[in-house]
């Protein structure tokens, strides 16, 4: 099993296996890449991308979804959450919370490889499954905190404008079901968004202020608001 305790860093022609990590159980610096990255302070919740290598497919899917949910709650640790997720065809976003910057790679990390082996397993495949870079946003402010919600929640809107959604329309892949900063209840009119409900979250409960309370400072989110 991943521990970022074990972490060495590989030389970097160090080639890599599942999850972006380097073959023998150590990461390349470009994997990791926490020295490179600015300090990140505990109180700043993170927007990060994560993208998919091509030819993978599109992760979107039903079957799918039940194995990256408990890759969700099985990232978790004292030091690192997963608050907010999405899972689009070729890439995911997650707000984050984490002590600092290396134990943010390193819960990132482990999501990705726990999250490789579990799918690639599926899939019949092997090799990794994330690029190796993945994008971090600090969010420092309750308006940044606000529109990033809005735009994980709702990325599909983003990614879809042409396409008409209905007033009261959640994302099944992403943590919507379980968001607790909804202008108004979750309208549960369909099987699939009851069944939802009732799982237990994967999510982690947000602890930091500006997930708990300051973004609300600026209004809870509309079903039909889009991302910018």
């Amino acid at each position: 099993m991943f521990s970022c305790h074990s972490i060495e860093l590989a030389s970097p022609m160090a080639s890599t296996g599942v999850g972006g990590l380097a073959r023998g159980g150590s990461e390349s610096p470009a994997a990791i890449s926490h020295d490179s990255r600015e300090a990140l302070a505990s109180r700043f919740p993170v927007h990060v991308t994560l993208r998919i290598i091509d030819g993978v497919g599109s992760l979107a899917r039903d079957y799918l979804m039940k194995i990256i949910r408990k890759s969700v709650a099985d990232s978790h640790k004292s030091w690192f959450r997963i608050v907010e997720f999405n899972v689009l065809s070729n890439h995911l976003h997650l707000v984050c919370e984490a002590q600092n910057k290396r134990q943010l790679a390193c819960g990132v990390q482990g999501f990705e490889v726990r999250t490789a082996r579990r799918l690639n397993r599926v899939l019949k495949r092997k090799g990794k499954l994330f690029a190796q870079r993945y994008h971090v946003r600090q969010l420092r402010t309750p308006r940044e905190v606000r529109n990033a919600l809005r735009y994980v929640l709702l990325n599909r809107k983003h990614h879809n404008a042409d396409q008409k959604f209905a007033k009261f329309w959640i994302d099944p892949y992403s943590s919507a079901a379980w968001f607790t900063g909804w202008a108004r209840p979750i309208n549960v009119n369909t099987d699939w968004k009851r069944e939802l409900v009732d799982m237990e979250r994967p999510n982690a409960e947000p602890t930091v202020w500006l997930l708990t309370t300051g973004w609300r400072r600026h209004g809870l989110l509309q079903f039909d608001e889009a991302p910018a």
